[in-house]
């Protein structure tokens, strides 16, 4: 077992919110780099960590702990101007050696249509640009075209059509800036993609679809910049210029999604690259790019490193393992192997800039969050991000993201009606209630319940956010509409359903799963229920109209927030069939708060279709 990093004293002149410095900085990407050297291959070509192999096979996962590591090594090495332990420059030069001689032993795979080391080529390529003074240029003339040669697998090959394209894209630039062979078609093409996927605002859909997600940040961003960074002079400057133009717009809203103690909303797939989610912030920095202070950006970017790292990410080893805190199989998907957690590399991209930078030099700034109670609408998505002051939580109010494509469809990272900072969906396929959070369902006599999958987003303002799906029973051909409104108020949501149903089916609506490393306890009425974790976190639903029954579902190891998980959920007498309308009061809250000021806190009147929510401090919704 190793050490855990040596971190130096904390600079409260500085960085009075979170105490980090660049020495925190490289203090953790230095530990994250040693405690792999265990885990080479004798040529230092791949990284074989423990862990569940990828569909990819082991070959290529050792590939992917190489390249992965080697991107977190480039951002070290050449923001500190080589002025490294030399050993880390050797044992990234050697693995490039070693890597790309077939006789080796360690000979990484060949590229081919739609396969992984795609991926890991655009950051041994990224990786061979930042350090081509330290590395690239050093290597003998065999082992550069050796390294050209792999890397030229990629030319002409077949990618998935989303974010795949700009690992082309990327790689072939690369190769362009050495004087190797490429296909400008490749390039061209890649980048002309992407804009089929940009809706606006600063967002692309990954791919076709409505794909919202941090891809958006640590890909669809940053790629054409990287892209641009290798070009040079021969990157078109008005396409640059639009690249960053869009940067500056997604990160006006982006700042608002993670919560006062660090924590990234948790949401979309591969989460397991946690810290990666900062990487856009560092990006629009070192784009000059960013709408945001000096003292923000670092606030933001070292607020979640911090936040991971107090949470023992990487764990007592210095390693990333899948997961989110504790090592949690249901938040990956089939492609992610034992070294993917090190994309979290891209975090670290802020190492570029150099020490004298004014992100690094500037005092501190607070998040909006830690300011005031934030609404932030984001219409491109379909979301609407609500942050409450008093207990620094984000909540994320989904009404435009689905990740609806075949195989996916009802992904629970995706189809939720709420995502925050502090929870996380049930995800686990044992447990009953991975379609029991944050989704309204009508259940059938045998217990079936329909799906949210097509989300048709309705519009979204710093007010209310609204959609519909199309909800199917097993049996029945016939499409019901489900619609909502979701209208934030201090901290708490109202949901407002209008609701076309069958006769004598359930209908049901869980609130937020809370998670941790004891039971939560739990708490039911007549139309109400709620959770509380031992921190005082709380979840609760209560019925304003349309309900009766309140409940509470428990689950072990189902959440990647802890290993006992609960949901209140609320219930429906049976429906008359046609349509009906339910009225939820959703609370998420990090402060101490009773079930009594919960039911007490809203009435809802329903007359003609129409819904009026009334709070005790006077404020009153419509919808």
């Amino acid at each position: 077992m190793s050490a855990p990093p040596k971190l130096p004293p904390p600079d409260p002149y500085r960085s009075p919110l979170t105490g980090w410095t660049r020495a925190h900085w490289e203090a953790v990407a230095d530990r994250l780099l040693d405690a792999l050297v265990p885990y080479a291959t004798p040529g230092w070509a791949r990284y074989c960590l423990p862990g569940r192999a990828s569909c990819s096979g082991h070959a290529s996962d050792g590939l992917e702990g190489y390249a992965r590591s080697f991107l977190l090594a480039s951002f070290r090495i050449a923001g500190a101007d080589g002025q490294v332990d030399q050993r880390l420059t050797e044992r990234y030069a050697r693995g490039l050696t070693t890597g790309t001689d077939r006789r080796s032993g360690e000979a990484w795979p060949p590229i081919g249509d739609r396969a992984q080391p795609m991926v890991e080529a655009a950051s041994i390529a990224v990786a061979l640009h930042e350090t081509r003074r330290w590395i690239w240029d050093r290597l003998d003339s065999p082992v550069q075209q050796r390294v050209v040669d792999w890397l030229s697998g990629i030319i002409g090959k077949r990618t998935h059509d989303n974010n795949w394209r700009l690992f082309q894209v990327v790689c072939e630039e690369f190769l362009a800036s050495v004087g190797a062979g490429y296909r400008q078609s490749d390039i061209d093409g890649g980048l002309a993609r992407i804009e089929d996927w940009y809706v606006g605002d600063g967002w692309y859909t990954d791919g076709d679809g409505r794909n919202f997600d941090y891809y958006n940040g640590w890909a669809l961003h940053l790629y054409p910049l990287l892209w641009a960074r290798i070009a040079g002079d021969r990157a078109e400057a008005a396409r640059v210029a639009v690249y960053r133009a869009r940067l500056r717009r997604f990160l006006l809203g982006y700042q608002h999604f993670f919560g006062a103690d660090g924590a990234p909303v948790h949401q979309g797939r591969s989460l397991t690259y946690r810290f990666a989610t900062v990487a856009p912030v560092w990006l629009g920095a070192l784009a000059d790019a960013t709408p945001l202070p000096p003292g923000r950006t670092r606030r933001l970017a070292s607020g979640v490193l911090r936040h991971f790292t107090e949470r023992e990410v990487p764990d007592e080893r210095g390693l990333l393992r899948l997961g989110w805190y504790e090592p949690f199989l249901p938040v990956t998907q089939e492609y992610s192997g034992p070294a993917s957690p090190y994309w979290a590399a891209k975090g670290f991209l802020g190492l570029l800039l150099p020490p004298d930078h004014p992100v690094w030099t500037a005092r501190e700034l607070p998040l909006p969050i830690e300011e005031s109670d934030q609404y932030v609408a984001l219409p491109a998505p379909g979301w609407l991000l609500h942050g409450t002051r008093g207990d620094g939580i984000v909540r994320l109010l989904n009404h435009g993201s689905d990740h609806a494509t075949p195989g996916l469809a009802d992904d629970p990272h995706y189809v939720r009606f709420g995502y925050s900072s502090r929870t996380a969906p049930q995800t686990a396929s044992h447990a009953p209630a991975a379609r029991l959070d944050g989704h309204l369902a009508l259940v059938a006599a045998d217990g079936t319940a329909s799906r949210r999958t097509v989300i048709h987003p309705l519009g979204v303002s710093s007010s209310r956010a609204a959609s519909w799906y199309a909800a199917r029973l097993p049996g029945d051909r016939t499409e019901y509409r489900v619609e909502t409104t979701a209208l934030p108020h201090q901290g708490l949501e109202v949901r407002v359903h209008r609701v076309e149903a069958p006769a004598g089916v359930t209908v049901r609506e869980g609130g937020h799963a809370i998670a941790g490393t004891r039971p939560p306890t739990a708490e039911t009425g007549d139309g109400w229920a709620l959770v509380r974790r031992a921190d005082g976190l709380v979840s609760a639903v209560v019925g304003l109209y349309g309900w009766c029954g309140g409940h509470v579902a428990h689950h072990t190891d189902a959440n990647a927030f802890g290993p006992c998980s609960a949901v209140p959920y609320l219930t429906s007498a049976p429906h008359p069939g046609g349509r009906s309308i339910h009225v939820t009061l959703v609370a998420l809250a990090g402060n101490p708060v009773q079930a009594a000021e919960l039911c007490g806190v809203a009435a809802a009147e329903v007359m003609d279709g129409a819904v009026a929510v009334r709070f005790t401090d006077g404020t009153e919704l419509y919808v």
